[in-house]
């Protein structure tokens, strides 16, 4: 993605409408990519509490770990 985004910055002297198109296409298809895999990691943190009332309170502390520790990755974006 970066090499990709080298290439938009390179290409707006000659094509500044095409380039800033692209840097659209790139972003929207970037952040398309983040979200699925940002919402493929929450599914499977809730997996780990949410199947009843049968849960320990041991495995709620390391739910809420893992969140956190989630949490920590999505500040960072």
């Amino acid at each position: 993605m970066k090499r990709r985004w080298t290439d938009i910055q390179a290409g707006f002297v000659d094509e500044p409408r095409r380039a800033v198109q692209e840097a659209d296409a790139l972003v929207a298809s970037t952040v398309q990519r983040l979200s699925s895999t940002f919402s493929e990691a929450r599914a499977k943190l809730e997996g780990q509490w949410s199947r009843g009332g049968d849960v320990s309170t041991e495995d709620l502390r390391v739910a809420l770990r893992r969140y956190r520790s989630f949490f920590d990755r999505l500040l960072k974006i």
